[in-house]
């Protein structure tokens, strides 16, 4: 189980100021759905540095962030955000309940039923869980030597997007049919972005399976990147979909009860 592994789960720390500058965020319509007015209180879940929550505070929510990690939970507080510190499956609410309860590109991070045990403890009747993730692969004909690449120095099933698309399929069966809850519909935002050589190369080790890699190793890797890149115009475009799985929180009143 990916939650299982510390060693990737915790490895953001090291980098949380880049982290923080170079993470794509997230397209507006997200925020349509998630938020559909001001003054919701959420509780966003692995909060990293806030680039969620930064972006739901802007759209009139009040938002407090829970983090494993000080170091990550520090970069966050640097934007004005609240931020306690603990593993969600461990982290007491207090008697406090929240309207959302989110987890931007962590929730594969959690212990899937501790995590929705104490998701239905805080969250009010009614009250959405709401999971994302960027999912993204270079487009053109960049993407074929970056794969091949990627095949030969990290496996056969490792490849050169940003986030494979496993987490939100094992979520969703994961967290099937899970008392307490009604699944909404999954959402799918498709949207593009740009780099230059050198804004790619700074993105890729903010990810665990980069930042795991022994010093070497990720210098060699990164470095072929670029020379692939660079060959190809020192421009990558990747194509994205930030795929969102909604949940509602049964109770009195609530239709599907």
């Amino acid at each position: 189980m990916v939650h299982d592994d510390r060693r990737r789960a915790e490895s953001f720390g090291d980098r949380a100021e880049m982290y923080d500058r170079v993470r794509p965020r997230y397209p507006v319509a997200l925020w349509d759905i998630i938020l559909p007015r001001p003054g919701l209180r959420v509780l966003d879940v692995g909060c990293g540095t806030g680039i969620a929550a930064v972006a739901m505070g802007d759209r009139g929510a009040f938002v407090l962030g829970v983090d494993v990690d000080e170091r990550m939970a520090a970069q966050a507080r640097t934007h004005g955000l609240e931020v306690e510190i603990s593993p969600f499956e461990d982290w007491s609410p207090a008697g406090r309940k929240f309207d959302r309860v989110t987890a931007a590109q962590s929730w594969h991070w959690v212990d899937p039923v501790r995590g929705m045990a104490r998701a239905l403890e805080c969250l009010v009747a009614g009250g959405e869980l709401c999971l994302f993730w960027n999912i993204g692969r270079p487009v053109g004909e960049v993407r074929a030597p970056l794969d091949s690449l990627y095949a030969r120095a990290l496996g056969p099933q490792s490849y050169s997007g940003y986030a494979s698309g496993f987490h939100h399929e094992r979520t969703r069966e994961q967290l099937r049919d899970t008392p307490g809850f009604e699944e909404l519909e999954m959402s799918t935002l498709p949207w593009e972005a740009r780099y230059s050589t050198e804004e790619w190369l700074a993105l890729l080790p903010t990810h665990s399976d980069h930042a795991t890699l022994e010093p070497d190793e990720r210098a060699r890797l990164l470095e072929a990147v670029g020379e692939i890149i660079d060959r190809h115009g020192g421009e990558l475009t990747v194509g994205y979909a930030t795929l969102l799985l909604r949940w509602r929180r049964l109770g009195e009143g609530v239709h599907g009860e």
